[in-house]
């Protein structure tokens, strides 16, 4: 398990005490990333991760409650640079800016998780914490919403639904992370942030008349 991996699990489950739940994470963000989620068997996450059957079902009920801890940590360590950074901003370009950046930087900073999320959202959206998704994806769409829609920012904003501004923010910049990940393309995505900020502000921006 390198650096990133290990600081991301630490800052989800912190402690002595969670020691073997790290350990059992680490190893079957390894299994999931090698061999796929619905190929990895429990026998497989026992031997990767060096712990018992049992210590697998205390710990997260079945396997996807496995898939489902390691995501949504995932998913918490994004969101925590996301609000980091957006808390910073000041105007709706420097919103924007900020949601790129650091959907960019997360992914580059952390590549195994990012693959792990790109192919486990499915599988978690569809199995027994999709409605936990689903919750937690209504609190961000409301967090965001709440800062975007401010009269001052809205006025700045193409007259479009709201529900298409967070694809035209970060669908850009999802799919050449994709790219990246798989080895599509060779550039890292933060070679290209300043320029898929811009292209993300383009998008949304209300077209200056005249």
């Amino acid at each position: 398990m390198n650096e990133g991996v290990s600081a991301v699990l630490e800052r989800a489950y912190p402690g002595a005490r969670a020691q073997l739940k790290r350990r059992i994470l680490g190893g079957a963000l390894a299994c999931f990333n090698e061999q796929g989620i619905e190929p990895t068997t429990i026998e497989m996450l026992k031997e990767r991760c060096e712990a018992s059957v049992g210590n697998l079902y205390h710990h997260f009920g079945s396997k996807e409650g496995l898939v489902a801890a390691l995501f949504f940590a995932a998913m918490d360590d994004q969101a925590a640079l996301r609000e980091q950074r957006l808390s910073g901003a000041e105007t709706l370009k420097d919103g924007v800016a900020a949601l790129v950046y650091s959907y960019v930087d997360w992914v580059v900073a952390q590549p195994e998780l990012a693959r792990y999320v790109f192919q486990a959202r499915s599988a978690v959206a569809k199995g027994p914490h999709g409605a936990e998704l689903q919750q937690r994806n209504r609190m961000m769409g409301k967090a965001l919403m709440a800062w975007f829609t401010q009269p001052e920012r809205v006025a700045q904003l193409r007259a479009w639904p709201a529900e298409l501004f967070p694809s035209l923010i970060i669908g850009q910049s999802e799919n050449y992370c994709r790219a990246w990940l798989s080895g599509r393309v060779k550039s890292s995505p933060a070679q290209y942030r300043e320029m898929l900020a811009e292209a993300a502000w383009s998008s949304v921006a209300r077209p200056v008349e005249g």
